[in-house]
């Protein structure tokens, strides 16, 4: 049954489900889309940081099939006769908000009006140094893989944000930063986040056996171990919107893009907020905006230092986990 799966209808946390008239695909976000000899010719390179390749099984020795569009990431899908999947681009990205269309009649918001605050300084735009922090399969039957890209800690430790030497910031920290003030400034109704932060690698994944689904994970595990261990990298250093190389690119280059849909990249929008992040005034601004987090379950804004212990849980094991049916779930990586 629907209501057995999800808790409420609509699924989606749309700010106002009523007015949303027309779902759709604009976002903003990250893109880690990457060229691959493995994969569509046509593919373009926004990041060289981390190798999604290494995290999907493109000769199915642990997978005994996908969805028709095969796998998302590591330079995408050849087609036939390489692979009898659709032939497609890498379109790896990470979701920060979604913005669906640009019809306010349908809820939505026009593009130029996230252009032109996007542009106007008013969003705080980090270097964006990631690192992916787990491989899982979600709650969908069969599982999407996901790679997620969470804030460790999930909770800050706002008691001692402004110690100095300053203790270090959260990894990913940039993410949810960008991510609040977006949700703080754009007040629409298709505004949503399509649950935690993360890149899907593959839809319908479908494993040969419970020992090959084991294999999978520990093969993950290990390699985001190891990107865990060399540490948040910058994605974009040098990249145009169409996947050439500046000719100038400026030292700090890894901000956001503005996606119609994620084969389709419009804008890129570089970091106004500059390292260092050490400083008391930049710290200043950095807790001020993690110091709340958004429930999209009650659709409001809940301070960090204020949440129960029971709400502490939930959001923590959504950072580790993602939502656990059955035993469909799986995750590696792991949490400090």
């Amino acid at each position: 049954e629907y209501n057995a799966l999800y808790k409420t209808m609509p699924n989606q946390p749309y700010l106002d489900h009523v007015k949303t008239k027309v779902d759709g695909l604009a976002f903003i976000g990250l893109s880690l889309t990457r060229h691959s000899e493995h994969g569509y010719p046509d593919s373009i390179t926004h990041q060289e940081a981390f190798d999604l390749n290494d995290v999907i099984d493109r000769d199915y020795s642990n997978l005994m099939s996908t969805n028709d569009d095969g796998w998302l990431v590591g330079g995408g899908e050849k087609g036939p006769p390489h692979s009898y999947k659709l032939k497609s681009k890498d379109s790896a990205h990470v979701e920060i908000m979604r913005i669906g269309n640009y019809c306010p009649e349908w809820g939505g918001i026009t593009q130029e009006d996230i252009v032109k605050v996007m542009q106007s300084g008013k969003i705080l735009i980090p270097q964006m140094e990631v690192v992916p922090t787990a491989v899982v399969a979600n709650g969908d039957l069969p599982p999407e893989l996901e790679i997620r890209f969470d804030m460790d800690p999930f909770i800050p430790d706002l008691a001692n944000f402004m110690n100095q030497p300053a203790p270090p910031l959260p990894v990913n920290w940039s993410i949810r930063f960008v991510h609040n003030q977006l949700f703080r400034h754009f007040q629409f109704a298709s505004r949503f986040c399509p649950g935690p932060f993360h890149s899907t690698i593959v839809r319908k994944a479908d494993f040969r056996s419970n020992e090959h689904k084991h294999k999978y994970f520990s093969n993950c595990d290990e390699v985001v171990q190891k990107w865990r261990d060399e540490g948040p990298k910058p994605l974009n250093t040098k990249w145009n919107v169409d996947g050439t190389v500046m000719k100038n690119p400026p030292q700090h280059n890894s901000g956001v893009w503005l996606f119609l849909d994620r084969n389709n990249i419009t804008h890129h929008f570089a970091p106004n907020f500059l390292p260092p992040y050490d400083t008391p005034e930049k710290r200043s601004i950095i807790m001020s905006i993690l110091s709340e987090i958004w429930d999209q379950d009650e659709l409001v804004w809940k301070p960090v230092s204020s949440l129960e212990s029971s709400e502490k849980e939930k959001f923590t094991a959504t950072a580790a986990q993602g939502e656990i049916f059955g035993d469909a779930f799986q995750c590696c990586g792991a949490f400090s």
